[in-house]
């Protein structure tokens, strides 16, 4: 099994409220060296047997047609994670 990350960010040409109101926050609690912050998505896909290149051309294509919308986003990442290494979720 392997798990591949898309990470999906909104085009620079796009105001981002979100990342703004972080970077004010973050200034006000002391952390002026912070300048901006842009916020985005994480997308964590779980697969079965290795990440070939193949299925990784075919996650880059999902990512562009289902994952993003590319409109105000860019897929700016599709890269495989180890496995072992990935946060695991915690039931709650």
């Amino acid at each position: 099994m392997a798990l591949i990350v898309v990470d999906v960010m909104p085009k620079a040409e796009i105001l981002d409220p979100q990342g703004k109101a972080v970077t004010r926050a973050l200034a006000r609690l002391g952390h002026e060296a912070v300048g901006e912050v842009r916020v985005g998505k994480r997308f964590e896909l779980r697969v079965e047997g290795e990440a070939t290149e193949a299925l990784l051309a075919q996650v880059r294509e999902v990512a562009g047609e289902v994952l993003a919308n590319t409109v105000i986003e860019d897929v700016v990442g599709v890269h495989v994670v180890d496995d072992a290494a990935a946060p695991q979720q915690v039931s709650r």
